[in-house]
């Protein structure tokens, strides 16, 4: 009785808190259960949330090849005219990084120079059965994975999430699919990787000298009631949008001679939002809260309301 109470009092608490997101979800990393969710399934653009994608796809394509992210990446003139002239790294066409400063680039930095170059590489070397220019290639190669995971309300047209111009269509997903997309990154070992530093160094091959440049994390998040990763994003039409994965210690329990672990980590996807730090937290503590009821019940699972 005491348990529920302390429950009921949290939960009356977050419902407090004003959430001014156009649509959120939460959802249990390790079921796919969503714990919570507003417009789960609404579509909209998601910004730099696309990295994600972009991502999986270099890092599957690295795996399969068992290739090595010290190999080189040549910044294309395209990666600089195409990006609507937002380069803060000052980056230049000819500049060369290795693929894996290109990720921590795209995922820390959220640079879209980075990530037009490193779609730009990998569309070289993925199969291309339609000749699509290369950009165009890895694009398709990130549509082709969201229809493997089940993203069935999503389009990807670049590899960054700007926004398209007036007039052209615009790419869009739904917090429902980010979650699937962050439940998949979160699935193998090389994405907790890039996403969980608070800052790195990278190098810049540029005329025969190496430039080194500091680039921090945008998700300002990291270290806050356990979490651990997640990528940021903004554009005019998205608004402010994070994706946020938060653990804790696993729950161990003993029945005679058999010890089972149970691991706690869950997603949380917030999009249209004008203020992401505060929501973004906000969601996570109320998705511990609810977690929680929901493992005082046994865990219960239902397909209709899973990832």
């Amino acid at each position: 009785m005491q348990r529920l109470f302390r429950y009921l009092c949290c939960a009356a608490v977050f419902a407090a808190v004003s959430l001014r997101a156009e649509s959120y979800v939460i959802a249990d990393h390790q079921t796919g259960r969503i714990l919570e969710e507003r417009g789960g399934n609404h579509k909209s653009q998601i910004a730099s949330l696309t990295k994600l994608a972009l991502a999986m796809v270099a890092l599957d394509w690295s795996d399969l090849r068992k290739g090595n992210l010290d190999e080189t990446a040549v910044v294309p003139e395209c990666a600089i005219s195409t990006t609507g002239g937002i380069n803060p790294l000052g980056l230049q066409a000819g500049d060369v990084l290795t693929l894996r400063d290109l990720l921590f680039a795209c995922l820390l930095a959220s640079d879209n120079v980075s990530a037009v170059t490193l779609a730009d590489h990998l569309g070289r070397s993925l199969p291309n059965p339609t000749g699509l220019d290369p950009v165009g290639n890895t694009v398709s190669q990130m549509n082709a994975l969201a229809r493997q995971l089940g993203m069935k309300r999503t389009l990807f047209l670049n590899p960054h999430g700007l926004d398209a111009p007036e007039g052209q269509a615009q790419p869009y997903s739904t917090p429902a699919d980010v979650a699937r997309l962050l439940r998949y990154g979160y699935s193998k070992p090389g994405l907790a990787f890039y996403v969980d530093q608070p800052s790195r160094e990278i190098h810049v091959q540029r005329g025969g000298s190496s430039i080194s440049l500091q680039i921090s994390n945008t998700n300002k998040l990291l270290g806050n009631d356990g979490i651990d990763g997640g990528k940021t994003g903004r554009t005019t039409l998205a608004g402010e949008c994070i994706a946020l994965t938060s653990k804790k210690t696993p729950e161990v329990r003993r029945e005679g001679d058999t010890v089972f672990t149970t691991p706690r980590r869950i997603l949380v996807v917030l999009l249209g939002s004008d203020n992401r730090e505060q929501e973004g937290r906000s969601l996570i503590q109320r998705g511990w809260a609810a977690y929680q009821e929901w493992a005082a019940r046994g865990r219960p699972a239902k397909a209709s309301n899973s990832l």
